[in-house]
């Protein structure tokens, strides 16, 4: 009984706040690009993480199934840990909700606007609707939110001192 209750107490070793990081950016790729699949189903978005990763490149039937949109999604969520990991080098010793929001739009602007031109599938920002562009940017907003606070919470978390 005693060694189960010592078991019991045992904390499993601390996880770097770089892995922590990339964990955060995987299961953000995962939740956030699952959940701009649900919009574009329900026509709340014109486009999904399919639209970028599959339909821009190949005019198949194929691109157009469930089978598309969840390989998008673990694609986007393994692109997702290198994102995490541009916050973690940039943005990872500022507190609150703003610095996420900020890079939550940045991404929009840089996905959206810079490489727009990659994507063949993605309508030009003029040819999109409105439920697409509100449907988007608060995606990428609460995105970029997810992973900013996240990953400041755990570095602010874990180099914090205990008082003497």
């Amino acid at each position: 009984m005693a060694d189960k209750m010592k078991d019991q107490r045992k904390q499993e070793p601390p996880q770097s706040v770089l892995a922590k990081a990339i964990t955060i950016g995987f299961v953000s790729g995962i939740l956030w690009s699952t959940l701009g699949a649900i919009s574009y189903y329900f026509s709340f978005s014109e486009v999904s993480a399919a639209s970028f990763i599959f339909r821009s490149f190949w005019h198949t039937d194929w691109t157009s199934s469930l089978l598309a949109e969840i390989l998008a999604v673990i694609i986007v969520s393994l692109f997702s840990m290198f994102v995490s990991l541009i916050y973690y080098v940039t943005l990872k010793r500022i507190n609150g909700i703003w610095p996420g929001i900020v890079f939550g739009i940045a991404l929009f602007a840089v996905i959206f606007f810079a490489l727009n031109p990659i994507f063949s599938a993605v309508p030009a920002w003029n040819e999109l609707t409105g439920d697409t562009y509100v449907t988007s940017v608060c995606l990428y907003i609460l995105y970029g939110v997810f992973i900013g606070y996240s990953i400041s919470y755990e570095f602010h978390e874990y180099n914090q001192h205990p008082a003497k």
